[in-house]
């Protein structure tokens, strides 16, 4: 390990003076990106300026205790090294968690599509009540949302939803709520107070500005079509709503929020971008496709995550045995505890992996 970190300290001070090289100032895409890959690295360098320090001190103790002769000395030198010893097993582990491979996609803004699954109309209810979760966590964290479109029924549910959220980290918080979602509780129909399940797919994607894939004209159906749903005359007028299918792999998008037409195959360029590049990625990058299985379970998000009781008023993630009795204010988006106990969980599993 300490190899690597002397490797990267190296890399650092290299971009420390490339940054402010006037030249490189000059091109500013250039010089972005070298500020950013600067940054990623400082909090590495100055963790292991810690250590580095923190084994002098040990060091000098060590030499202390094998030179000292006075009583009080030798206790304080004792001390000292004990305490650097555990400071400094604290360092190697914060710098291992440090070291671990970054998601390139967690600062990304995200795209969420949430789709009722079984349950009929229960499964369509449970669906707008999981985008108004996801919406009031957006609004904790001051992230800004955005739908690009939505299939309502008229019980005030929805068939299917995908929206954006975006802010710093948005990805790296929600990544981790791809999966399948269950519900149990009674539905108001339920005459004989029964508890039902019904289920809710929820895929979280990251917004690319670029892909490394090209997506021809050739290759792309576009229909348009009358929006459905509330929003006036304009829109039983116009056919603004845009359906874009990706002949190679069948993925079909579809946008209907914007009044223009143009601003809708905007949006709907942008979700198929990140469902392409979900699907490209899972099959040639296999370290990928492991990272998406630990998120969603499966590779086609088949395998439940999640599990929701009112009843109980219990809220329990199967991934990591976490069960809490906070349903409602979890549904009110709170779910920062839980998310953060996700992330460890990651981290723990990418350490049992790391060979530094």
């Amino acid at each position: 390990m300490i190899e690597k970190l002397e490797s990267i300290a190296k890399k650092y001070e290299e971009l420390t003076s490339k940054i402010i090289d006037p030249q490189v100032i000059a091109d500013n895409r250039t010089w972005q990106k070298l500020v950013k890959e600067h940054s990623e690295l400082k909090p590495i360098v100055e963790k292991f300026e810690e250590l580095k320090k923190c084994e002098n001190d040990l060091a000098g103790a060590k030499e202390l205790l094998k030179e000292e002769k006075d009583k009080e000395l030798l206790s304080l030198a004792e001390e000292e090294v004990t305490e650097n010893e555990k400071l400094r097993e604290t360092l190697q582990d914060e710098l291992k968690i440090l070291l671990l491979p970054k998601d390139e996609n967690d600062d990304k803004n995200v795209i969420i599509e949430i789709r009722a699954g079984a349950g009929g109309d229960e499964a369509a209810l449970f669906a707008s009540e999981l985008m108004r979760m996801y919406m009031m966590y957006a609004e904790r964290h001051r992230y800004k949302t955005e739908v690009v479109s939505i299939n309502e029924i008229e019980l005030g549910g929805i068939k299917e939803v995908v929206f954006q959220i975006s802010g710093a980290g948005a990805f790296s918080n929600l990544k981790y709520e791809s999966g399948v979602h269950r519900v149990q509780r009674v539905p108001e129909t339920e005459s004989q107070g029964r508890v039902h399940t019904s289920t809710v797919t929820v895929a979280v994607l990251p917004e690319l500005e670029e892909v490394e894939f090209d997506i021809e004209d050739k290759d792309l159906r576009v229909d348009t079509y009358r929006s459905s749903g509330a929003g006036g005359q304009h829109i039983n007028k116009t056919d603004s709503a845009i359906r874009i299918t990706h002949l190679p792999t069948g993925i079909v998008v579809s946008c209907q929020d914007e009044r223009s037409q143009l601003k809708n195959r905007e949006k709907a360029m942008m979700v198929l971008k990140a469902k392409l590049y979900d699907f490209y990625q899972g099959q040639k990058n296999k370290e990928y496709a492991e990272e998406r299985k630990s998120q969603v379970g499966t590779g086609d998000r088949s395998e439940r995550i999640r599990t929701y009781n009112f009843p109980q008023g219990r809220i329990t993630d199967h991934r990591v045995g976490y069960t809490a009795y906070n349903l409602l204010d979890f549904m009110n988006g709170n779910l920062d505890e839980l998310i953060e106990i996700l992330k460890l969980d990651n981290q723990r599993k990418k350490l049992e992996n790391l060979n530094i």
